[in-house]
C-alpha cells in the first residue's frame, strides 16, 4: 500500500546501477521481470506511517495473544509454503536489489523452515511450578510481551524475516516489520504472502523505509515492549540507546563481528583453505560472521596462503541472475566505498596478495575482487572494524598463547574457528576465544541446526535460534497461592 504521503524510494541494481524498481501497479503482477515491465517504486514509511503500524498491532494483541496457539501455527505454515512456491521469485528479487547471486541463495528454504518450525513450537511455552515455599503452591507464566518491532538487515532479509517473526509471532505477540532501505522488494513481496496466509488484520505490519524515521520511531515508541535488530554495532548502539530514554523496551542485537580463524600446523589445510575462502567468499563478503582475520602457524603459512589465494580468487563474477554466477556485486555505493577505503588502508598496513581493485569503472558495477592481505599490523584499522566485503588478512603466529591473544583483541565476539587435529588444543582455544560461536575443524557461515547464535562483547546481546529465539518475546510472571489449613 501508499505510504501516507504518497513518497516512494527508488532501488537500485548494484550490478548495473540502473533502477531496479519503479512503475508497476504490484509486486505480484511483475515475475518474471523484464525491461518493459519493471517493478513499482518502494513505498517510503514515515513516521505517522510507522505509528500507525504500532497503533494496529497493539489493537490486534489481545484476540491474537488469546488464539488457540495451533491456530497461530496455521497461519505460519501456509506463509512457510507460500514462501517455498515462490522461492525462485525472491531469489531474483534479492538479485536485482542487492545483487546477491541467484546460485546463491537458499533463504527462501531456510525462512520457510523457521517458519514450520516454530508453528510446531507452541508447546514448549511452559513455564514452571514448585512447593518449595512452605503453606503455599508457586508458578511461573511466561506471556507475550505485546507488540515487538523487528528491523532486519540487507545482506540476508528473507533469512532474518524468518527466523525473527516466526518466534515472535508463535508466542503471541503482534509484530512491525520493518526492511531495510538497501534490500526492500523481496520482503515487500512477502508481504503480499502474508495477506495470503491469513494473517489477521494488524497482527503483522511490514513497512519498508529507511532508518529514519522508520527506525527512530520504533527504537523511541512507548508501545514497542521487544526491538530485535540485527544489523552494524553502530545502530545497535543508537537502538539501546533510545531505549534507555523511552520505556527501557527489550533489545535483542545481533551485530557485527570481526571473527578470526586459527589454523594451527597440524590441521588439514585442504579443508582449511577450502572453508575459511568460502567463509569470505560468501555474499560476497557480505556476512557479519565471514572469519576475515585468520592467522596461520609460520611453519605451514606459505602452503596456506598458496592455496587460500588460487581457491579465492577463483571466483566466477557477473550478472547475479545467471547461474554460473557466484560473486555478486557490493549492495551499493556505500558499501562499495567503504570496502574500496578500506582496502587502500589496507595497503599501507599491510603485504597485497591478492586484488585490491574494484571494477566499477570498468563495467559499471559495484563488484570488487577478492583481496588478500599479509602480515598486516595487529593495530591497523583493516584489522580492528568490520569491513564487510570480500576482504581477508592473513597473519602468522608461533605459540598457542600467541594467537588467543591476537584473537581476542577485538571489540566483536561473534564467531571464531579453530583448525587442528588436537582435540585438546581445540577445546583450550574454543573455551579460551572470546566468542559467541566457535567452529572446530569448520568454518562460518555453518552453525547447528538447534544451537543459540549471538555474539559477545560489541557484536551483541541476546541469544536467537530454533530453541532460543522464543524467550527474547516471552515475559516471565510469578505467582503465589497462599494454601489454608482446614
Amino acid at each position: 500500500m501508499e505510504a501516507s504521503d504518497k513518497k516512494t524510494f527508488p532501488v537500485y541494481s548494484p550490478t548495473t546501477r540502473e533502477i531496479s524498481a519503479i512503475g508497476a501497479p504490484t509486486l505480484a503482477s511483475t515475475f518474471p521481470l523484464t525491461s518493459t515491465n519493471p517493478l513499482p517504486p518502494v513505498p517510503e514509511a514515515t513516521a505517522s506511517d510507522t505509528n500507525a503500524a504500532v497503533a494496529a498491532a497493539k489493537a490486534a494483541f489481545p484476540a491474537w495473544s488469546a488464539l488457540d496457539p495451533t491456530a497461530r501455527g496455521a497461519c505460519l505454515k501456509k506463509l512457510a509454503a507460500l514462501i517455498r512456491i515462490h522461492n525462485a521469485e525472491l531469489a531474483h528479487l534479492e538479485a536485482i536489489s542487492m545483487g546477491m547471486p541467484i546460485s546463491n541463495f537458499h533463504y527462501g528454504h531456510t525462512c520457510a523452515f523457521q517458519l514450520d518450525n516454530h508453528a510446531e513450537a507452541w508447546p514448549h511455552i511452559q513455564g514452571q511450578s514448585s512447593v518449595n515455599t512452605p503453606g503455599h503452591v508457586t508458578m511461573t507464566l511466561r506471556q507475550p510481551y505485546g507488540v515487538v518491532a523487528l528491523i532486519i538487515p540487507w545482506n540476508a532479509p528473507v533469512h532474518f524475516f524468518g527466523s525473527k517473526a516466526a518466534p515472535a509471532l508463535i508466542t503471541g505477540n503482534t509484530v512491525v516489520l520493518k526492511s531495510s532501505e538497501k534490500a526492500p522488494l523481496a520482503v515487500a513481496r512477502i508481504a503480499e504472502l502474508v495477506v495470503e496466509a491469513g494473517f489477521p488484520k494488524g497482527v503483522f505490519n511490514i513497512i519498508s523505509g529507511h532508518g529514519l524515521p522508520s527506525g527512530e520511531v520504533l527504537s523511541r515508541h512507548m508501545d514497542v515492549r521487544v526491538l530485535s535488530f540485527t544489523g552494524s554495532s553502530r545502530t545497535g548502539k543508537l537502538i539501546q540507546q533510545a531505549a534507555a530514554q523511552t520505556n527501557l523496551k527489550k533489545v535483542v542485537l545481533e551485530l557485527g563481528g570481526k571473527s578470526p580463524a586459527i589454523v594451527f600446523d597440524d590441521a588439514n589445510l585442504k579443508k582449511a583453505v577450502e572453508q575459511t575462502a568460502k567463509s569470505v567468499q560468501s555474499n560476497s563478503g557480505q556476512v557479519c560472521m565471514a572469519n576475515t582475520r585468520i592467522y596461520v602457524q609460520k611453519g605451514v603459512a606459505e602452503g596456506f596462503v598458496k592455496a587460500f589465494t588460487e581457491k579465492f580468487g577463483a571466483v566466477r563474477d557477473g550478472d547475479p541472475l545467471a547461474k554460473e554466477t557466484n560473486h555478486g556485486p557490493q549492495a551499493d555505493g556505500v558499501q562499495y566505498e567503504n570496502v574500496m577505503r578500506f582496502i587502500e588502508e589496507g595497503k599501507g598496513t599491510g603485504t597485497l596478495a591478492l586484488g585490491g581493485k574494484g571494477k566499477l569503472e570498468g563495467n559499471g558495477g559495484f563488484w570488487i575482487e577478492p583481496t588478500v592481505f599479509l602480515d598486516t599490523a595487529e593495530d591497523a584499522k583493516i584489522m580492528k572494524e568490520e569491513v564487510f566485503g570480500p576482504v581477508v588478512n592473513i597473519n602468522t603466529f608461533e605459540t598457542e598463547g600467541e594467537v588467543i591473544a591476537k584473537a581476542n583483541d577485538t571489540e566483536f565476539g561473534l564467531y571464531a574457528s579453530v583448525y587442528t587435529r588436537s582435540i585438546n588444543r581445540a577445546m583450550r582455544v574454543a573455551k579460551a576465544l572470546e566468542s559467541g560461536y566457535v567452529g572446530i575443524n569448520c568454518t562460518s557461515p555453518l552453525t547447528g541446526r538447534d544451537l543459540p547464535f549471538g555474539g559477545y562483547k560489541g557484536s551483541g546481546q541476546g541469544r536467537e535460534g530454533v530453541l532460543y529465539s522464543m524467550d527474547n518475546f516471552l515475559e516471565t510472571k510469578s505467582v503465589i497461592i497462599q494454601i489454608e489449613d482446614e
